[in-house]
């Protein structure tokens, strides 16, 4: 039978994919520096093997026969989802994904070299490997799936979207949002003339914080029976689902940047806990995309991590690990402060898609050849300098080196974490309209029915549905700026 074939053909990947999983986790977090060249060798064989079953001509005879097989419609979609992914898998010959393997990994290590002195002179030749890579892959991809070369690599991130659709939305936050930070700022200007900021006590040992950390995940849902919080130079939630390595970064003057961090990465662990189990070998039983995984780290982030009520439940666990006694009107004008930066990850919700925007176009010209590597800070710095009013010339660390993405060969990802703002922001819409309540509820520590509503409308759909029919079917709509758009402006405007 071939969907049996098929059956085991997934499980052999699916072993591959957790072994290539932990071993890119470990290599950001615990591998010692002289590790390095021997993991990119290690990883980009096994990266080559899994590209050789998985593009075995054999699959294409087994999906061919298991069509004509009397199939549950579960099992249909699964072989929707695998042909879908074959197909993407066959654009790349089994030797270019070894290549683009080795030549990321090694960029990625510079990277890590080179950013804490904003060293571009050092890395900028390695960059410019990356992105010949990727115009390469571009390339090959869009011969084969009928698409633009940039919607080609953005299909392997965030199946279903595409920049026709994708560019009003944004052109439009774009507008409204160059306006409205200054609105922003003159509001929180004057609030803070009533009742100035109360300073942080500045001393946060990182044990503590990593015990309230800890602390915050498991009151949200998160399983630490299949999931573990360490440090990384940059935030990220790897692993498996039965056992997500999530990550975050400390400061001890400061205990913010590090909470909200892991309520976000905690927000992607959920959604890989709550995957269907009895699918998690098959594509479509896996995360959907990059949009829609973001969708949930932000929900967690900012509609519940942001959320006054949240605070209100929160308080009390911070005075017990941080001995800082706060009151709502201490901590809430940190939570929603807004200030204008140069670095994406410490952004506020206010400003953060601007950075977005920002590698978003500059990615698509570089894909393109409208803009080479050398020629980058320029173009970042007169980016910043009209959507933010920021200067980056002079910083690369803090400009266009301080992402990992670009390094590891990350192109036509980025859209995903506004467009995961923007999709958060609906699905709260539409949690509100069945549970009125939902901030009394938060208010006082029980997540159980956002959980489920999430669990029934996201977790549980996998990739049985494209993106946007995901968040169609979640919210009774299509992608709707002005969900994002209202919530901002209830919360920071005037």
């Amino acid at each position: 039978m071939s969907f049996a074939k098929l059956d085991e053909h997934c499980r052999a990947l699916s072993a591959l994919d957790h072994a290539l999983s932990i071993l890119g986790t470990d290599e950001a977090t615990n591998m010692a520096p002289g590790g390095g060249e021997s993991r990119a060798e290690a990883m980009a064989t096994l990266s080559g093997m899994y590209h050789r079953q998985a593009t075995d001509p054999q699959v294409r005879d087994w999906l061919d026969a298991a069509e004509a097989e009397d199939l549950s419609a579960e099992q249909k979609i699964a072989i929707g989802e695998l042909e879908r992914s074959y197909i993407n898998m066959t654009c790349l010959p089994s030797d270019f994904v070894e290549r683009k393997m080795r030549t990321s990994m090694k960029s990625e290590q510079l990277w890590r070299k080179a950013r804490p002195g904003g060293d571009w002179d050092v890395f900028q030749p390695a960059l410019a490997d990356v992105v010949a890579m990727m115009r390469e892959e571009a390339a090959m991809r869009a011969e084969v799936l009928g698409l633009e070369p940039y919607d080609a690599l953005m299909e392997q991130f965030d199946p279903g979207n595409r920049t026709a659709a994708i560019n009003p939305v944004f052109s439009e936050l774009k507008t409204f949002l160059v306006d409205f930070v200054p609105e922003a700022l003159s509001v929180q200007e004057e609030k803070l003339a009533k009742r100035p900021l109360k300073a942080l006590s500045g001393d946060y040992p990182v044990e503590r914080q990593k015990a309230l950390g800890l602390a915050m995940m498991q009151a949200v849902g998160f399983d630490m029976n299949h999931g573990s919080l360490s440090v990384s130079d940059h935030p990220f939630c790897g692993g498996v689902p039965s056992d997500v390595r999530m990550t975050t970064r400390y400061r001890t003057d400061e205990f913010l940047s590090a909470l909200m961090g892991i309520l976000h990465e905690t927000g992607h662990g959920l959604y890989e806990q709550n995957l269907p189990k009895q699918w998690s070998h098959w594509p479509s039983g896996k995360a959907r995309g990059m949009s829609i995984h973001e969708s949930q780290s932000l929900f967690v982030e900012k509609q519940i991590g942001r959320n006054p009520a949240f605070w209100r439940f929160a308080l009390p666990l911070v005075d017990a690990h941080l001995k800082e006694s706060w009151t709502m009107e201490d901590i809430l004008p940190h939570v929603h402060q807004v200030n204008r930066g140069k670095i994406r990850v410490d952004a506020d919700e206010v400003t953060y898609p601007l950075h977005v925007i920002l590698r978003y176009e500059l990615e698509q010209d570089l894909l393109s050849g409208r803009l080479e590597v050398k020629d980058l800070p320029e173009a970042w710095d007169a980016r910043m300098q009209a959507s933010l009013g920021i200067a980056t010339l002079d910083d690369p660390k803090n400009g266009p080196m301080q992402d990992v993405h670009w390094p590891s060969g990350s192109f036509g990802y980025f859209p995903s974490y506004t467009l995961g703002a923007l999709m958060a922001a609906q699905q709260w819409a539409a949690i509100l309209k069945t549970n009125p309540d939902v901030d009394k509820q938060i208010a006082v520590g029980d997540f159980d029915q956002v959980n489920a509503w999430r669990r029934d409308n996201i977790w549980s759909k996998a990739s049985t549905a494209s993106t946007p029919e995901i968040l169609r079917n979640a919210t009774g709509e299509a992608l709707n700026p002005a969900h994002f758009i209202a919530h901002l402006k209830a919360r920071y405007g005037k």
